[in-house]
């Protein structure tokens, strides 16, 4: 069996098994790998970008390196080279837990339970929950899944494409480091450097592929690109911005605004502000659901995408 046939079936079981199973509540694998890169920061940390760029490389090349060797071992057993996939697919993609969290969010704020939402935000994304009001967190989450789209499940396939197992682990280390060190906090602002700025690199094609995808399954492609051409580069992040304006306008909502992450405030721009309205709870449940659909369309053209090279190759 071919390694582009390899990728396409063992990412589309892995796919499926995330939605029959979610991610496990405990001994996830990164979880794992968090607690790993927390003992290697625990003994390297400086305030300094050269230490920090040693961290990146230890534990994101290391867990890169431990795939390929995986990889490498079963490369003459296609069942098991197919089975292999699937457990990385599967342990580094979350989308239904992403979609779970969402709906729990949104099923608080429907029963008008605000302090409830508040509890559970901080699972979703690293917003300070205890100032915001119910729109406000309705906001928030639909952010959290646009961006977490992306991270979590597309830019997963696309390395998974492009470079198999060791892509798809790669990608989640990087971008699980940038989500542990990567912020603009005191102690990381110098620390986090590295592994921010290969997040960015990283997460750029998958970036790009969701915000596409976003347009065309989103039923409103003009108002999409629209907000995408006009406010993507206004946002501070090169990723984040094409992924939330196109939610925002294939949704017909605003996002952005002022926010607060981490200890400090920030006011960003907002995204399809000219044509869009304010969340609503409902939209939560719209945002996943745009959500699986990208997911999908995603796999489809990522495992094309590997079929298309593997025939050129060979």
């Amino acid at each position: 069996m071919r390694a582009d046939h390899i990728f396409a079936y063992g990412a589309a079981a892995g796919l499926v098994v995330d939605l029959l199973l979610a991610d496990p509540r405990r001994g996830h694998p990164v979880a794992a790998f968090g607690r790993g890169a927390a003992g290697a920061e625990s003994r390297l940390w400086r305030d300094h970008r050269g230490w920090g760029a040693l961290h990146t490389l230890v534990c994101a090349g290391g867990a890169t390196g431990a795939a390929a060797l995986a990889a490498r071992a079963v490369r003459n057993r296609p069942a098991a080279a197919v089975a292999l996939t699937a457990a990385a697919t599967w342990s580094v993609v979350g989308g239904t837990s992403l979609g779970r969290e969402a709906r729990a969010i949104g099923g608080a704020l429907a029963a008008g339970d605000v302090e409830l939402a508040r509890e559970r935000l901080p699972h979703l994304c690293g917003r300070d929950p205890q100032s915001l009001d119910g729109q406000q967190i309705a906001r928030a989450v639909v952010e959290s899944v646009a961006e977490n789209t992306s991270d979590a499940v597309v830019g997963a396939l696309v390395w998974g494409a492009l470079g198999g197992v060791p892509g798809l682990v790669g990608f989640r280390a990087v971008n699980t480091l940038d989500a542990m060190v990567g912020h603009k906090s005191p102690r990381y602002r110098r620390y986090g450097w590295a592994s921010a700025r290969l997040d960015d690199v990283a997460g750029w094609p998958g970036a790009r592929l969701t915000a596409v995808l976003a347009v065309a399954a989103g039923g409103r492609p003009r108002e999409a690109v629209r907000a995408w051409r006009a406010d993507a580069g206004r946002h501070p992040s090169p990723n984040a911005g094409p992924v939330e304006a196109s939610f925002a306008g294939a949704l017909g909502v605003r996002l952005g605004g002022t926010l607060a992450y981490g200890g400090r405030v920030e006011h960003r721009p907002v995204l399809n502000g000219e044509a869009g309205r304010d969340v609503r709870v409902t939209d939560i449940e719209r945002a996943v659901r745009l959500s699986r659909r990208v997911s999908v369309l995603a796999l489809a053209v990522c495992a094309a995408g590997r079929l298309v090279m593997g025939r050129r190759v060979g």
